[in-house]
């Protein structure tokens, strides 16, 4: 044997073969052999029921944010040309809902009103269904004012409430919570779904004292997670990326049942989402939370369409659908355009 020197009883191990012999008990407790859903002592009892996991799945496709330049990935959409061509590669392929960011000519995200009616001016009349995600941040003088007239223009459907005070990279962070109250009605008063958005944990916190509780927002709630970038809840690895997800959503399920949504984010990108569609929730997947395919290699992301079917694809292998537009609307209660 491989080892020579063990503690084994062998006299004992002998005594029970010699007394029990070498036939291995198997023996059938009523009509059928092997009941998967039961037992014959309890016919009817289901002990392995259906797990409660939604059937359809909400991909949300972020096609460049504000984070990454073409100097860290080439592939990245800037201009108003790439940013529409890029979304309406996806919708072509079927996504429901698309994230909207628009870049001005130095490459930086901005709240530009021409540019983004240039980039979904077209998008919509070829996709009137398809539910447009635009992110709007007060983060420079002036920028409340044009946040309020995007709004009023009423070019978005949904929008992100950002509850959070952090360093995302070298960057401070930090809504006061008046700015996240006011924004959080204007934003109904216009019509607009609002997305709880969630960095950390405490975030959970914040949008449960300042928007829930007082019953400033409406349901159904859409929480939207970015764990993963620098200054977010860490998914240095699987187990603390597992960790991670699963403190946030067991927070999030004390307070409401309603979608949540995990965000392909930093190194974990498509662990990430996967993980996600395996706990029955929803994602976003695309170039704004991620430059990298995988968290074990360097492989860069070539478009934001190549995301959206390839992890399509992983929710059909797990048996879920992606919501067609019209039914994702119907879904969040957002008004047919």
């Amino acid at each position: 044997m491989s080892n020579e020197v063990n503690k084994i009883n062998w006299d004992l191990v002998h005594e029970m073969s010699d007394k029990f012999g070498y036939i291995v008990p198997n023996i059938r407790f009523g009509k059928e052999n092997v009941v998967p859903w039961g037992t014959n002592f309890a016919p009817g009892i289901d002990v392995t029921p259906k797990w409660n996991i939604n059937d359809k799945v909400m991909i949300n496709t972020t096609v460049t944010g504000g984070f990454f330049s073409k100097k860290i990935n080439p592939k990245q959409p800037i201009t108003p040309e790439e940013i529409y061509t890029s979304l309406r590669e996806t919708c072509l392929a079927g996504a429901p809902m698309v994230h909207v960011h628009v870049r001005d000519e130095q490459g930086y995200n901005g709240l530009d009103l021409d540019l983004y009616h240039k980039v979904l001016d077209p998008l919509k009349a070829e996709f009137p269904d398809v539910v447009v995600d635009g992110c709007v941040v007060a983060y420079q003088e002036g920028y409340w004012d044009r946040m309020v007239e995007v709004l009023k223009e009423g070019i978005f459907d949904t929008t992100p409430i950002n509850t959070t005070a952090n360093y995302a990279s070298d960057r401070l962070f930090t809504p006061y919570p008046q700015q996240i109250i006011e924004k959080c009605a204007l934003v109904q008063e216009y019509g607009v779904h609002p997305q709880l958005a969630i960095f950390t944990d405490g975030d959970i916190d914040n949008a449960y004292r300042y928007l829930i509780a007082p019953g400033l927002i409406e349901k159904p709630y859409t929480w939207c997670l970015v764990p993963g970038l620098p200054g977010c809840s860490p998914t240095s690895s699987p187990d603390i990326m597992i960790e991670s997800v699963m403190h946030m959503v067991h927070r999030i399920r004390e307070i409401s049942d309603q979608h949540i949504m995990v965000c392909a984010g930093g190194r974990g990108s498509s662990y990430l989402v996967t993980l996600a569609l395996i706990m029955g929730l929803d994602i976003r997947v695309g170039m704004e939370d991620t430059i990298w395919k995988y968290p074990h290699k360097d492989d860069l992301i070539d478009t934001n369409v190549e995301c959206f079917n390839n992890f399509k694809t992983v929710a059909n292998i797990l048996g879920r659908d992606v919501y067609t537009a019209k039914e994702l609307r119907k879904e969040l209660k957002i008004k047919e355009k």
